[in-house]
């Protein structure tokens, strides 16, 4: 949460309760959270909340590559994810749910990448769409853009 924060400093913002607050719900989330869910997670604790300022706020940590944003799930929403280490993102194209999916072999791919582009990599995405084991055995519930 700490690179989040430090990173809405440097870009000039003012850190508001608010604004630590949207930061800590990327940090700690494993949903890959839409705006739209981050908003109406904080609204009871913010009531003066609005959803311009989380917005805003994910702009400007997606602009300075200090959350990675994932697209559409199927939901039509942007979805965010704070986790920039190397793994693979799976989407379940009828529940729309986002989970992280740990593979070693992505950390060597990553190294056979830098070294044969000469990039000095700073963070990968890579996102696999399909039917989760939930939706795929008929238990999976859509889950609804808030």
């Amino acid at each position: 949460m700490n690179r989040l924060t430090i990173g809405l400093k440097q870009a000039g913002l003012r850190l508001t309760p608010q604004r630590v607050a949207i930061c800590k719900v990327l940090a700690e989330s494993k949903d890959h959270p839409s705006a739209m869910m981050i908003y109406h997670q904080l609204l009871p604790q913010f009531p003066t909340l609005s959803l311009a300022t989380v917005y805003k706020t994910l702009h400007v940590l997606k602009s300075m590559g200090l959350v990675h944003a994932l697209g559409d799930a199927g939901d039509g929403a942007e979805h965010f994810d704070a986790d920039l280490t190397p793994h693979v993102n799976l989407v379940c194209t009828k529940c729309h749910r986002v989970v992280d999916f740990d593979e070693d072999r992505i950390h060597e791919i990553q190294r056979a990448v830098a070294e044969r582009s000469g990039y000095e990599i700073q963070g990968a995405r890579i996102v696999y769409y399909g039917l989760c084991p939930d939706c795929r055995s008929g238990n999976g519930t859509v889950r609804e853009q808030v």
